[in-house]
């Protein structure tokens, strides 16, 4: 199977389709499942031994970036826990992940052949210890003689016809109805959410949350965790931390959550830099936090771009050096960008990016970059810039 990992899996199925000595389907299953994964669980893929199931488990399993991101979650507010239960265990990913920060798991799945493969891998990726329950989650749960340390949970976010749901109370199973009970048999829970999840409407439906964890990997956001523990803290109190995880680093911007509608923020026109801030940062709400954090201007109060008169560093987004404003207008940006080629953003703008590229007849691409946004006055105006 190594040798063909790079292979075409519907030529491989003709090519071995006679060969009675090799099941090819099984074996084109194993390559499919790792050209589709490599990205996403690379020491996985490389383990010759792990063996993968089919399309739709693959895709709802954490990457390897996140999920040992979970780790370091669980290790920052108890280390070294004795017991961790996982009650939707999955692909295992997450499992594997977080055995390096617990002493014991339990990894709980109700689907036969999933918990077959999990047994099969912890042991290949030498993970061992993690023990495997077939089980309904919901009678584990109920079982627990004692809190556990930590509950992970990672409800399914699909519906009984395939739909996708973001709604807590819509996943499978429903956290919401499950959520005393999930305070009670464990001492910390750790929630893994759709990156659609509506933050400020998850706190008010659990009560006891701490600490929210917006997660992107390289500037696309993949999920939002809540952490629940035995401190109580108020709800202005909550800790959110926007992380940006990168090939080789990771960009962090934390804040309380009270903290957002109290700090001053100034609005001004466009000075000599421009700043959008990072995906998680934006999913997070910190659009107040974020300019007061850094000295920063708004240019409108639902733009969410910011200026400076003097370059910023370490600012969690991208940074521009502004060349010029002009009216959404074909001959205006033709004398800023004479190639009629740039990248195109739209923020508190009424019209898409797809709408005002065709107006403008600007082509995508180039190392100029252009934002269409509102100024404080209600203009609309595009900002021509660069990258700093």
């Amino acid at each position: 199977m190594t040798a063909h990992v790079q292979d075409n899996v519907q030529q491989l199925l003709l090519r071995y389709a006679a060969n009675k000595q090799i099941d090819i389907r099984k074996v084109a299953v194993q390559i499919a499942a790792r050209q589709r994964v490599r990205d996403k669980l690379p020491t996985w893929c490389a383990n010759p031994g792990v063996l993968f199931p089919q399309t739709l488990p693959l895709e709802q399993a954490s990457s390897e970036r996140t999920a040992r991101y979970k780790a370091t979650v669980v290790s920052a507010h108890t280390p070294q826990p004795n017991r961790l239960v996982d009650l939707t265990g999955g692909l295992g990913v997450d499992a594997w992940a977080l055995a390096s920060a617990a002493q014991h798991i339990t990894y709980v799945e109700r689907q036969a052949p999933l918990a077959e493969l999990a047994t099969h891998n912890f042991p290949q990726l030498a993970c061992h210890n993690v023990e495997v329950l077939n089980a309904q989650s919901e009678t584990v749960l109920q079982q627990l003689d004692a809190p556990v340390d930590w509950i992970y949970l990672d409800p399914a976010r699909r519906d009984d016809r395939g739909g996708r749901v973001v709604r807590l109370d819509d996943c499978e199973p429903n956290v919401v109805a499950w959520w005393p009970l999930l305070r009670q048999k464990a001492t910390c829970v750790l929630l893994k959410t759709s990156p659609l999840i509506d933050i400020e409407a998850t706190l008010r439906q659990l009560p006891g949350i701490v600490s929210v964890q917006v997660v992107a990997v390289r500037h696309e956001v993949k999920e939002v965790l809540f952490v629940a523990t035995p401190d109580e803290v108020a709800a202005d109190a909550v800790d959110v931390t926007a992380v940006d995880l990168l090939a080789d680093s990771a960009v962090r911007f934390s804040f309380r959550r009270g903290d957002e509608r109290t700090v001053a923020v100034s609005f001004a026109d466009p000075q000599n830099y421009l700043y959008e801030p990072n995906a998680a940062v934006l999913k997070a709400g910190a659009f107040r936090a974020v300019a007061e954090r850094f000295g920063l201007a708004k240019l409108a109060p639902h733009s969410h771009l910011y200026t400076s008169a003097v370059p910023i560093v370490n600012f969690p987004g991208r940074g521009f050096k502004l060349e010029g404003i002009c009216k959404p207008g074909r001959a205006d940006v033709q004398a800023l960008v004479p190639g009629m080629k740039a990248n195109l953003t739209v923020r508190n703008y009424p019209q898409s990016v797809e709408e005002l590229r065709k107006k403008v007849g600007l082509k995508e691409g180039g190392d100029v970059y252009i934002f269409a946004t509102t100024l404080l006055n209600g203009d609309k105006r595009l900002l021509v810039t660069r990258k700093c």
